[in-house]
C-alpha cells in the first residue's frame, strides 16, 4: 500500500519528451472557493503549481505514427467501438457522434434534450457498449441534468436501432453533480458489471460519506441493479474517498482496477483500486498518510499537475503491459509503467508534451492502434484549426 512513485523524486523519468512536441499557448485557468475558504481549482487548473523546465532526450523515439482520423468534433469525451466497426464518441454538449468507414456522420446517434444539462464540466461524458451489443444494441451513457434548481448525474441504457438511440432505462440516478467536478466515467469491468466514477461536486465531505454516491467509484449491474458482493449491502459503493476520478482500465491478466484522479492543486494521482477501499480525500494527498488508515497512491504528479482524465491498459503493441492515461491541463499522455506484478508504478514518463493540447481520452483499439480525443474546445484550451480531433496512434512496423 505504501509502494509509491512521487514525481518530482523520479525527475530523471519524466524528462522523456519528443522532438516532435510543439508549443502551444497556456490553457486558462481557473478556481473556485469552497464555503470554509478552501481553494479548489477545477478540471484542468493550476495555482502556483510549478511544472519546472525538462531536458528532452534527442534519442527518444516513439514506435507509433500519428494521423488525424476525424476533425471538428465539438467537445468530445468519450469514444466506444462495437463489433460492427463503429465508433460512437460523446460530444459534452449532449450529442454521440458516428463513426463509420473513417467518416464522420453528419447526424448525430442520439442529441439529449431536457432535463440533460451541460453547465461547467458536466453534460455528455462516458460511454460503454455492452458485451453483446451485436444481439441487443445496449449503450450506458453518463449524464449531466437538472433536478428541480440543482444538477445531478445519471446512468442510462440506451437502445441502438436504425441508426438511431433512444433512451431504454435509468439504471441510476441523484448522483451528486454540479458545475465541476462530476466525475463521468463509465466502463465494464471483467466481471460484466458497470463500474461509474463520480465527483464531489467542490464538497469535500461526500467523498468520506457513504450515505453519498459523491467522490466513489460505484459498481452495478447491467440492469440496475446492486451486486450482492458489493462492498456495502445495497449500495453501489465500491471505493470511497476519490475527490474527481474520470479514468478507469483494467489488466485483463491480474483483473487490477486502476483509475485516475484530480488532485486539489497538484498531487494528481494514479491508483489501484480494490473493493471497499477508502483513498483518502479530502483527509490526506499524495504522501501525507503514514499510518496505513488510507490507500496510498501508486504514483502521484507531485508539485506537477497532470489533470489526468482518460486512461488505457496497453494490451498489445510496443507499449503492452503499460497504462496510458490523458492529461487535460499537462497537454500530454503520460506511459506509465508497472511492476511485473501491476501493483507498483516504476516510471512515469510525458508523451507528445504541447504536440495537441489538452488532451481527454486515449482508448486501446483491438488493432492495436491507440485513439487520443483532444479536448481544445472546453472553454480552457487554446483551439487550433481542426479542433477539436480523434488522433490515431498506429504502430510502426
Amino acid at each position: 500500500m505504501n509502494n509509491r512513485l512521487s514525481v518530482p523524486l523520479y525527475a530523471s523519468l519524466l524528462s522523456i519528451a519528443l522532438l516532435t512536441a510543439c508549443a502551444s499557448a497556456d490553457p486558462t485557468t481557473e478556481s473556485q472557493q469552497t464555503g470554509a475558504g478552501q481553494e479548489q481549482t477545477t478540471e484542468g487548473g493550476n495555482n502556483g503549481a510549478s511544472g519546472g523546465e525538462e531536458e528532452t532526450d534527442e534519442n527518444a523515439v516513439i514506435p507509433y505514427e500519428a494521423s488525424v482520423l476525424v476533425d471538428g468534433l465539438h467537445v468530445p469525451w468519450e469514444l466506444v467501438s462495437v463489433p460492427d466497426g463503429r465508433m460512437f464518441v460523446t460530444e459534452r454538449p449532449g450529442t454521440i457522434r458516428v463513426i463509420e468507414d473513417g467518416e464522420l456522420s453528419p447526424e448525430p446517434l442520439i442529441e439529449f434534450a431536457a432535463p440533460f444539462n451541460e453547465e461547467g464540466e458536466g453534460g455528455l461524458l462516458g460511454l460503454a457498449a455492452d458485451p453483446n451489443f451485436d444481439n441487443n444494441g445496449y449503450l450506458y451513457a453518463y449524464h449531466s441534468y437538472l433536478e428541480g434548481e440543482d444538477i445531478a448525474n445519471r446512468v442510462l441504457r440506451l437502445k441502438v436501432s436504425d441508426g438511431k438511440a433512444t433512451i431504454d432505462k435509468e439504471l441510476l440516478s441523484n448522483i451528486p453533480g454540479g458545475m465541476n467536478h462530476n466525475g463521468g466515467r463509465i466502463k465494464i469491468g471483467p466481471d460484466n458489471l458497470l463500474y461509474i466514477t463520480t465527483g464531489e461536486r467542490y464538497e469535500p465531505e461526500l467523498a468520506q460519506n457513504k450515505d453519498s454516491l459523491g467522490g466513489k467509484i460505484l459498481r452495478i449491474g447491467l440492469d440496475g441493479s446492486i451486486p450482492e458482493d458489493n462492498p456495502w449491502p445495497d449500495s453501489p459503493i465500491y471505493s470511497m474517498g476519490h475527490r474527481n476520478a474520470q479514468g478507469l482500465a483494467w489488466n485483463p491478466d491480474s483483473g487490477y482496477l486502476y483509475a485516475t484522479e484530480h488532485g486539489q492543486r497538484n498531487f494528481d494521482e494514479v491508483n489501484r483500486i480494490e473493493a471497499g477501499e477508502n483513498y483518502g480525500w479530502p483527509e490526506v494527498e499524495g504522501d501525507d498518510d503514514d499510518n496505513g488508515t488510507y490507500q496510498a497512491p501508486l504514483a502521484h504528479s507531485g508539485n506537477e499537475t497532470w489533470a489526468p482524465s482518460g486512461v488505457s491498459f496497453i494490451e498489445e503493441g510496443p507499449w503492452a503491459g503499460s497504462l496510458l492515461a490523458a492529461n487535460l491541463r499537462g497537454e500530454q499522455l503520460l506511459k506509465i509503467t508497472l511492476s511485473e506484478d501491476g501493483t507498483q508504478v516504476t516510471q512515469v514518463e510525458p508523451i507528445f508534451e504541447d504536440k495537441w493540447g489538452r488532451i481527454r481520452n486515449v482508448t486501446a483499439g483491438e488493432d492495436g492502434k491507440l485513439y487520443v480525443l483532444t479536448n481544445n474546445r472546453d472553454g480552457r484550451g487554446s483551439p487550433r484549426d481542426g479542433d477539436d480531433q480523434l488522433i490515431v496512434l498506429s504502430p510502426q512496423s
